[in-house]
């Protein structure tokens, strides 16, 4: 199984990951965290990375319905999307599959959720090709 959902675009990346805040947000999530990995890393690490940044998606009903179902679920909240500089034209954003919750909880009331968050995950992604 497949753990991303993933799109690469033609695009810089501060565009791109402005454009992603939008597609989410249209999608009913809001950008709880963000992580940026390039900083992080540097100054962690002295290590040089291309940009990359984590946004830690949430659409609050499905987080709900999620954590009623198996409250262990939390663990793999927010749902994340990674956006990161592939050379200085492209830019690839990944979202991890909501399915793959499904395979590590025993809930079966966590699939119609996942099939949700993936149905909009994957709506948002679409939306950045357009």
């Amino acid at each position: 199984m497949s753990y991303a959902m993933t799109v690469r675009l033609p695009a810089g990346f501060g565009p791109t990951v402005e454009r992603v805040r939008a597609a989410l947000k249209e999608q009913g999530f809001g950008v709880l965290t963000e992580i940026d990995m390039r900083s992080t890393l540097r100054e962690k690490l002295g290590v040089d990375l291309a940009e990359h940044v984590i946004l830690g998606a949430c659409n609050p009903p499905l987080a709900h319905r999620a954590l009623q179902a198996d409250p262990a679920i939390g663990l793999f909240l927010p749902c994340n999307v990674a956006v990161r500089a592939d050379g200085p034209d492209t830019t690839v954003v990944e979202a991890m599959d909501p399915q793959v919750m499904v395979q590590l909880s025993a809930a079966p009331e966590l699939r119609a959720v996942a099939d949700e968050a993936g149905a909009r995950l994957r709506a948002a992604l679409d939306a950045l090709s357009d």
